[in-house]
């Protein structure tokens, strides 16, 4: 008898060492987002338990903390629902809710709301989820200094999208209009040159080929022209 429980009590401790609780991180699997994304080497993280998803860009964890996806953002789907923006919090929802994720940090920590800033791996997936929102065309790259590790990643990743006609690119949204977006504003042509980029004030800035700035602003927005640029509600820089 002595020997069965002692053979059923490793059993079960065995079984408990192959999926982490929630807090404590499985190093194996962090070794393996390092090959995909070794800037992140040098980041503190956390393993936590998805309690609620607010939308698509926003949950809550077990521990009552607000986290907001670094570098993306997803139609509203609460208040003044945008196109697609149910889409995006209904794929958040089925994608993280109840999930164990493993949150890196960036150079800031939080938001003035509060909310923590995060990159954020689904447990056992190596696609970092805020790159797999704009991947699969659920949201836009939205680039808010400090915290721009994977800006130019996240614009690619919306130029694949778009390519493919996904999501937010595809011919119709839920209520049958198509997106509005500033990247999609019909530009008058093939080549546009004028960067939109949104501030950590959420203001919306225009920079022009050739002025201060321009080389380092990481688009999430291009025009041909500066009067599409204030059409799509933005201002040029230093005006």
């Amino acid at each position: 008898m002595m020997k069965f429980l002692l053979m059923l009590l490793s059993l079960l401790i065995l079984s408990a060492g192959c999926s982490p609780a929630p807090g404590k991180p499985d190093h194996d699997f962090v070794s393996s987002l390092y090959k995909d994304y070794p800037a992140l080497k040098d980041r503190r993280y956390s393993v936590e338990k998805v309690q609620r998803v607010v939308d698509g860009d926003t949950f809550v964890t077990g521990t009552g903390e607000k986290v907001r996806l670094i570098g993306v953002n997803t139609p509203e789907s609460l208040g003044t629902v945008q196109p697609f923006g149910k889409e995006a919090s209904a794929y958040t929802k089925k994608q993280l809710a109840g999930k164990t994720v493993y949150l890196f940090s960036d150079a800031g920590n939080t938001d003035k709301y509060g909310r923590l800033l995060r990159y954020v791996f689904l447990e056992g997936e190596a696609l970092m989820y805020n790159e797999k929102l704009v991947r699969e065309g659920y949201a836009n790259p939205m680039t808010v200094p400090p915290n721009v590790l994977y800006a130019d990643r996240f614009v690619q990743a919306e130029k694949d999208a778009r390519s493919q006609k996904k999501g937010l690119w595809g011919k119709h949204a839920s209520d049958g209009s198509k997106p509005s977006s500033a990247v999609s504003s019909g530009s008058s042509c093939e080549d546009p040159q004028i960067k939109g980029n949104i501030n950590s004030k959420n203001e919306k800035i225009y920079h022009l080929p050739g002025t201060a700035y321009y080389d380092k602003t990481v688009p999430e927005a291009l025009f041909c022209t500066e009067s599409e640029a204030r059409k799509a509600g933005f201002r040029k820089a230093g005006g």
